[in-house]
């Protein structure tokens, strides 16, 4: 019991204390994580047929992912993002529609190409967050003046 509750204090604290950047990956490596698990799921068993005893699972893995693509449609910012906002909104709601489509009909290739391109989106924005950490890490070196 005590594990658990350190596991959990210590998630969250690392949500609480992580940059929005960080917080985007978190979304995206969750995402990915539930794809991985629905496909794994999806898989076909040894007599080369798809186990319906995992459908509930499936389904809810993908929709899992769809509640972590929407919270990050309504965390972009159309003001500041402009066309990479709107363009980001219209790929988020092509891959809910995909993984809508997916878990309907059970779907493996549906869901690995939005898993593909989710881990592509995730790496994107990992290179991002590093540069701007790196940025911001050089901004705090340069603006210390020991000198008085």
């Amino acid at each position: 019991m005590a594990y658990k509750n350190a596991l959990s204090t210590y998630k969250e604290t690392r949500i609480k204390t992580a940059s929005q950047g960080q917080l985007i990956i978190m979304l995206y490596d969750e995402a990915v994580k539930q794809l991985d698990k629905a496909l794994e799921l999806l898989g076909v068993n040894s007599s080369g047929k798809k186990d319906p005893g995992k459908i509930e699972q499936i389904g809810k893995a993908v929709m899992k992912t769809e509640e972590i693509i929407t919270e990050l449609m309504v965390s972009l910012d159309f003001e500041q993002g402009g066309e990479i906002s709107q363009n980001l909104f219209s790929l988020y709601t092509w891959f809910n529609r995909e993984l809508l489509e997916a878990n309907i009909k059970q779907d493996i290739q549906r869901v690995t190409v939005v898993r593909n391109m989710l881990n592509e989106l995730r790496d994107a924005w990992h290179k991002i967050a590093a540069k701007n950490a790196a940025e911001t890490a050089n901004r705090e070196v340069v603006g210390i003046n020991i000198a008085g």
